[in-house]
């Protein structure tokens, strides 16, 4: 929805028809419904086939995320690129950015441009069924250079075994307004070029252990312990 006005919230068109065709909501029920600003709770007092409109019975408290993720994932083919933007929604990413690399698969960069409104709609979709109030935010693809100065803590991971194990290299004072970064590379890995460059902007090369994982299960596999680890008392 786009905001509250009088009281009021609407949701129109395809959002709207998802609700009344699929969910079947119907006058008097009540639902938690967020602006990505602040979370709701209201009541349905219209239901349309693409008009819902809410009236709101009271602001609740936001449930807040243990840190600020954000995931610099290289272009992947797009079938596996989608998987990880939905479980990276799940696990609380805030910022969701694919990176252009070397060894990204030729064609994935011109592609990007055209997908970007679907990543955003499966970041808006994932956050619908995970309850999160607030959507990722999922940027246009940029070159592996700018994505160097990320902001926040700067994790790179690394399958050469090169890496510091993770757990080992994260710092002891965690708090919730902490950004982390996470650097995720290509199908076909780092270039030397690469590695030297992110170590030299100050990127700290981690690993997930001996096994040499897909791109989107290692993204996965970082934001979940990162995830957890920022939840755990110092």
């Amino acid at each position: 929805m786009d905001g509250v006005h009088s009281g009021k919230a609407e949701i129109l068109g395809d959002e709207a028809g998802h609700l009344t065709k699929v969910l079947r909501v119907e006058k008097g029920q009540r639902y938690e419904i967020s602006d990505n600003e602040h979370l709701y709770l209201g009541e349905v007092e219209l239901a349309r086939r693409e008009q819902v409109v809410f009236r709101i019975l009271e602001k609740l408290e936001a449930r807040e995320l243990p840190l600020r993720l954000h995931l610099y994932a290289s272009l992947i083919k797009f079938d596996h690129f989608e998987w990880m933007i939905e479980k990276a929604t799940e696990l609380g990413v805030e910022r969701i950015v694919p990176v252009i690399t070397e060894r990204s698969e030729k064609g994935l960069d011109r592609a990007a441009g055209k997908r970007l409104e679907r990543w955003r709609r499966i970041t808006r979709e994932s956050s619908q069924q995970c309850r999160r109030w607030r959507t990722p935010e999922v940027d246009a693809a940029i070159a592996f250079r700018a994505a160097l100065s990320a902001p926040g803590l700067r994790y790179r991971l690394e399958e050469s075994g090169a890496g510091q194990p993770i757990l080992r290299i994260l710092p002891g004072n965690r708090r919730a307004e902490d950004t982390v970064s996470v650097l995720v590379g290509p199908e076909g890995g780092w270039t030397e070029g690469e590695r030297r460059a992110a170590e030299e902007a100050g990127w700290v090369a981690v690993s997930l252990g001996p096994a040499v994982l897909r791109a989107e299960t290692a993204a996965i596999a970082a934001l979940a312990i990162l995830s957890a680890a920022w939840q755990m008392p110092e």
